[in-house]
């Protein structure tokens, strides 16, 4: 799920929630309203996933 992929990178990052929403999805909501239950769309999973491991590969990983 990726609510779990999530949750792993802002641990990882320390990177507050609202910021990860901003950066990734263009919504300070996006991370809560996944924790609500928000199922996104492929191509947004996609974008998000495709986020983390574009941030996680330039080394700004805790």
């Amino acid at each position: 799920m990726l609510i779990r992929k999530v949750e792993k990178f802002l641990r990882q990052t320390g990177m507050p929630a609202t910021k990860f929403g901003r950066l990734a999805a263009h919504d300070p909501r996006f991370v809560l309203d996944l924790r609500m239950g928000r199922i996104p769309r492929s191509n947004t999973q996609q974008r998000i996933e495709q986020f983390m491991s574009s941030f996680q590969e330039q080394g700004h990983a805790g």
